[in-house]
């Protein structure tokens, strides 16, 4: 479905003004392992801070204490996204908000960022193109950013590109995916891999068309996915390309959340300067 510079320093004080480069930043859902190590990398991050952090567990404890920091934060956890948000307006600062929550509350979340001035960033897994699109209208109408990300990896999107430009060469493709829970799969990595494939607009596997009984198959075109289940495997995907006497394997491993944050740091960065909506982490690469 189609889908329509360094920043110099300031002082880190929330009392005083910020520079117009300055970023405050919402985590809303703060409390989810993803959301912690949000709140860890935007803390270090140069050029923001979080101003707001929601969700509905451990409310009024500090989000700081809550991630293992050593000092409290003096941001405590609110169940209240209107009420961070406009606490956020009357600074006049630059606002983002990160949407970690799940895919029947982020269309009004952005709507509600966009009405106090805040554009915003959304990793939901499982978000679906109807929302997206919806969204897209919306942020066009209203001028506001958004960045809709299937995957805040860099080293994903990379391996995406990656498998783009082998498709052209191969007419033999596999994507084989290792998850520890059951419920990740099919992940939105080896989805989002297959419609790019798709796009490319040919048919692969076509000599062992029976052999696709065996296995999954994603999309109409032939890609075929393989996965494992077992306690303790990485996330792992790769993708095989073939053609008689070689081929070609492309793999990506994730081995903790950590990995996800220079590409939020990055999106945090880049929607800013945005007045529409974008889908994939990729944009900004």
């Amino acid at each position: 479905m189609p889908l329509p510079s360094s920043l110099a320093p300031c002082n880190h004080l929330k009392t005083t003004s910020r520079c117009s480069s300055w970023k405050e930043v919402v985590i809303n859902g703060a409390t989810k392992d993803i959301g912690k190590a949000a709140i860890l990398a935007v803390s270090r991050a140069r050029g923001m801070e979080v101003a707001g952090a929601v969700d509905s567990q451990f409310v009024g404890q500090d989000a700081g204490k809550i991630c293992g920091m050593e000092e409290a934060l003096e941001i405590p956890i609110i169940n209240d996204l209107t009420m961070v948000l406009g606490s956020i307006s009357q600074l006049k600062a630059t606002g983002v908000v990160v949407d970690f929550t799940d895919p029947f509350n982020v269309y009004d979340n952005v709507k509600q960022a966009a009405a106090f001035g805040l554009n915003s960033v959304v990793y939901v897994p499982k978000i679906k193109l109807e929302t997206i699109a919806e969204l897209s209208v919306f942020c066009e109408k209203a001028s506001m950013g958004c960045l809709v990300a299937s995957t805040l990896s860099i080293g994903t999107v990379l391996l995406q590109q990656a498998a783009i430009l082998a498709s052209f060469h191969y007419n033999n493709v596999e994507i084989v995916e290792s998850r520890p829970d059951p419920l990740e799969l099919p992940s939105q990595e080896a989805v989002q891999i297959a419609n790019n494939l798709s796009d490319v607009g040919q048919f692969y596997n076509r000599e062992d068309i029976k052999i696709q009984n065996m296995v999954s198959i994603l999309g109409d075109d032939g890609v075929r996915a393989h996965n494992m289940v077992l306690p303790g495997l990485p996330s792992s995907t790769t993708v095989h390309f073939s053609r008689p006497g070689e081929v070609y394997s492309l793999k990506h491993d994730i081995t903790d959340i950590q990995c996800l944050m220079p590409g939020l740091i990055l999106a945090i960065r880049k929607v800013v300067r945005l007045k529409n909506l974008i889908y994939g982490l990729e944009k900004f690469l």
